[in-house]
């Protein structure tokens, strides 16, 4: 469903253009990618805090949605968090309060909850019929936590947008059909198949190129592949992948 603001593309690009072009905020841009929309929702996850320049990857005016303890994140980064979600067990009921009288809707959740604050974030955001999910998130947590993030990011149910995430310093880009990655030379690459094998996968612009092969899941095949210009054609006809940009890149 294209809802997407184009007539607001160009000068949008454009700030981010001025961002990027800013060394001191290089490595936390996530890069425009060819058609893709300007409609974009937020995600701020709870756990361990993203680091504060990670804010420079938020487009202007996009809507936040903070999960849990990630409204004491995003209030800490300077957004304004339009809906906050969860059960509230470890944000502080400071930081809640402080987003309620800035005019958050906080959605309260039990904690006997069958779902995660992040679960909860993402179906919240589904729901405002973005192109695209930007989820924000810090590292050094819980690692069952962070293993059913990655998951849950692939999921099917999340398909009808184009999902990206910025976890610490890595980058994460989930690829159903074809997407096209901006990077430098030298850039790594980590590609791995989830919830199924991925067919047909292609690429371009890569330094170990894959054509039309199956990727299984619990192989390291698309593992530490290499850009070899400033941009990476990924293709896939049947499955999902993450392709993942991780720490020690040269522009993580």
């Amino acid at each position: 469903m294209a809802r997407a603001r184009r007539g607001a593309r160009g000068s949008r690009a454009e700030r981010a253009d001025e961002r990027a072009a800013d060394p001191q905020n290089l490595i936390w841009v996530m890069p425009a990618e060819e058609g893709l929309s300007e409609q974009v929702v937020v995600v701020v996850s709870g756990g361990e805090a993203p680091d504060p320049r990670v804010a420079h990857a938020v487009p202007p005016g996009a809507p936040v949605v903070a999960a849990d303890r990630g409204v004491e994140h995003a209030l800490a980064l300077g957004l304004e968090v339009a809906v906050a979600v969860g059960d509230f067990d470890s944000a502080s009921p400071e930081a809640v309060a402080v987003a309620e009288e800035s005019g958050t809707r906080v959605v309260r959740y039990p904690q006997g909850k069958d779902a995660t604050d992040l679960e909860l974030a993402l179906d919240t955001a589904l729901g405002m019929w973005p192109e695209r999910i930007l989820v924000l998130a810090g590292t050094g947590g819980r690692l069952d936590h962070e293993l059913a993030a990655l998951l849950l990011l692939a999921s099917p149910r999340y398909a009808a947008a184009q999902i990206d995430a910025v976890v610490g310093s890595a980058r994460i880009h989930v690829i159903r059909g074809e997407r096209t990655l901006a990077g430098v030379p030298g850039d790594l690459v980590s590609l791995v198949p989830l919830h199924g094998p991925a067919a047909g996968v292609e690429t371009d612009g890569l330094a170990y190129p894959l054509r039309g092969e199956t990727l299984e899941p619990g192989t390291t095949r698309g593992v530490s592949n290499v850009f070899l210009r400033d941009m990476a054609r990924v293709a896939v006809q049947h499955g999902v992948l993450l392709a993942l940009r991780p720490l020690g890149s040269a522009n993580p």
